[in-house]
């Protein structure tokens, strides 16, 4: 039997793991494509490219983690499947959404501030550390929005 409230709250979990991770995939191959760049005329250097091009793959983690928890409220994992409400299945799905679209956003646009301290570390390796915090500072919003993901999935009553 189709139960139209499960499937209101697996949508919200798939969406905070489908953009999560969209937005880790576009950040991670944008950073790539300048990391290649620079290690085609500068290969000693793959260490410090490598540590640059994986910051914007937490996005998909924390998108990931999202999704995950939704589905331990819910049931699906480890056990039998809540009563859920149809206003309860909606409840979790508009939970999910901090995490899912600051994870889209900030994962595209960390890969784009990250390829940029990419050409920095270019020039002179020791911008490492810079460019890494730079980075790191897009992360925050992502945090942030996995942060109010959490607190709404726990507070919602299934």
């Amino acid at each position: 039997m189709f139960d139209s409230a499960i499937a209101v709250a697996i949508a919200g979990a798939a969406i905070s793991v489908f953009l999560g991770g969209a937005g880790s995939a576009i950040g991670v191959g944008l950073a790539g494509l300048s990391g290649a760049g620079v290690i085609s005329e500068k290969p000693e250097l793959f260490g410090k490219v490598l540590l640059i091009q994986a910051l914007p793959g937490t996005q998909g983690i924390y998108g990931f983690l999202g999704g995950l928890l939704i589905l331990i409220q819910i049931g699906l994992l480890g056990g039998e499947p809540a009563a859920l409400s149809l206003d309860t299945a909606w409840q979790l799905l508009y939970a999910a959404l901090p995490v899912a679209v600051t994870g889209l956003f900030s994962g595209m646009y960390q890969g784009k501030v990250a390829a940029a301290g990419l050409q920095a570390v270019a020039k002179d390796p020791q911008n490492v550390g810079k460019a890494v915090i730079m980075a790191a500072m897009v992360e925050t919003y992502a945090v942030l929005g996995l942060l109010i993901t959490v607190l709404l999935v726990f507070s919602i009553k299934i």
